[in-house]
């Protein structure tokens, strides 16, 4: 496909003329992580038109659009936003709910402003774009494999911080909303275990992005598998255990860690740098007990959680791992195999500390929370369901990894308490219903020996 313009007419007029309806609109988004604070300016990075927007059909805009808030903390970046913004003279009734407004000034002026993805015929084009490698204006689009024409998109409108179109139930687009400079790993990680030939995870067929920055990333969609998530409170529903699916789960970490560290490098930790992940835990830990009084009392009994693990002798070995992995980052298919998904790390970190490598064990800590999240959803608690399924998970990932994960404790611990910190001030912010969930085991892993 030949390259198009870049930017739309009038540059420098559009932004001043999108800004009004951004400020309502964009702060209203689930992937807006700039929530609760104010919102002072915009700044263009980019204007791409993926259809023209001339006449009286619709046209598809793409922007990235730098947000600023002087209340961000000291000495982090602005954060930068995707959107694909469709733009019609008039907006079909069934179009109503995704109306930003209607733009008064500007190159726009007297159009209607909606969310793109959810017109089918512009989130279609997007897809014919992503067949058709080369670029568009500052755009690069890339395919490893030919792909079917005309499949019907849908939005996927399960709470995530990105955004997700499903097409024809044989592909999933993942466009990522908030935007680094850098590969992210959910294009990185999954192209480099699909080199490793690991089938545990679904490897990219094409990609967007521009710049350094990755945008949106397709890969095959798992239709009949279901969410891990969903399993486990479905077995806890139903009384039964769930010991034999979290060891396969764990077995199928381990695959993955082991294809990671095959494919991409690997180094030992020394005693410096084990000490210095240790006082970045307690750093969080302190500002955490800050923001959420509750935690104060166990603060003495997590520091000393900290402590052990800085004085471990150190030599862990550090890899490339998932990042956020916990059950809701897995599905398993109607043959019983697991995979795991979203590599893209935890979003509301930055990009570089994402791609770093880490102790596997950080992994495994994230995805022992994720049974005590499970369990607690039960009523009565089932916290010794929990324990088996914890106790499962690390047999099966020991089966395959050839270590145990329980084998370093203090790591172990310390990692999954610097998680249980992160989940009360997360739960005290958006779900305060929740905070008795992480709170337990702050309480367990303060005073447990």
């Amino acid at each position: 496909m030949p390259e198009t313009a870049s930017t739309t007419r009038a540059p420098d007029a559009l932004l001043p003329s999108l800004a009004p309806l951004l400020h309502d609109w964009l702060p209203r988004q689930r992937w807006f992580a700039g929530k609760g604070r104010r919102v002072t300016g915009f700044t263009l990075e980019a204007a791409t038109e993926l259809l023209p927007l001339d006449g009286t059909g619709p046209g598809l805009l793409h922007l990235l659009v730098r947000v600023e808030q002087p209340s961000r903390p000291p000495g982090t970046p602005t954060d930068c936003y995707q959107l694909l913004l469709g733009v019609r003279n008039q907006l079909p009734p069934r179009l109503a709910p995704a109306l930003l407004g209607r733009i008064r000034q500007g190159p726009l002026a007297g159009r209607a402003v909606y969310e793109g993805l959810r017109d089918p015929r512009l989130a279609g084009l997007l897809y014919e774009r992503l067949r058709t490698p080369g670029r568009t204006g500052p755009l690069r689009f890339h395919a490893t494999t030919e792909l079917p024409a005309a499949l019907a998109p849908r939005v996927l409108d399960t709470e995530q911080s990105n955004s997700s179109l499903v097409y024809g139930d044989s592909y999933i687009l993942k466009i990522f909303r908030r935007v680094s400079p850098g590969a992210n790993p959910d294009l990185e990680l999954p192209l480099a275990l699909a080199g490793a030939g690991c089938a545990r995870v679904p490897a990219p067929v094409a990609w967007f992005e521009s710049g350094a920055a990755t945008l949106g990333v397709l890969q095959p969609y798992l239709r009949d598998s279901r969410d891990g998530w969903r399993l486990a409170l479905d077995a806890l529903a139903e009384g039964r255990e769930f010991t034999g699916e979290a060891r396969d789960l764990g077995r199928a970490t381990a695959e993955v860690h082991l294809s990671l560290a095959k494919a991409l490098p690997t180094r030992r930790l020394d005693r410096a740098e084990t000490e210095q992940v240790a006082a970045a835990m307690d750093r969080r830990l302190h500002a955490a007990a800050q923001a959420v009084p509750a935690l104060l009392p166990h603060v003495p009994g997590l520091r000393a959680v900290f402590a052990a693990a800085s004085g471990a002798v150190g030599g862990d070995v550090v890899q490339r791992i998932h990042g956020d992995l916990h059950l809701g980052q897995t599905l398993r298919g109607a043959d019983g195999g697991w995979a795991v998904i979203d590599f893209e790390g935890e979003p509301a970190k930055p990009l570089d500390e994402r791609r770093s490598p880490q102790p596997t064990v950080r992994d495994v800590a994230g995805m022992l929370r994720s049974f005590d999240y499970a369990a607690r959803t039960h009523r009565p608690w089932n916290a010794e369901w929990a324990a088996r399924c914890r106790e499962a998970y690390c047999t099966g990932y020991a089966e395959v990894a050839g270590a145990d994960p329980r084998a370093d404790p203090a790591l172990l611990r310390a990692y999954e308490t610097d998680k249980a910190v992160y989940e009360v001030v997360y739960e005290a912010r958006h779900r305060p219903d929740w905070l008795p969930v992480p709170m337990s085991a702050i309480e367990r892993l303060s005073t447990t020996p």
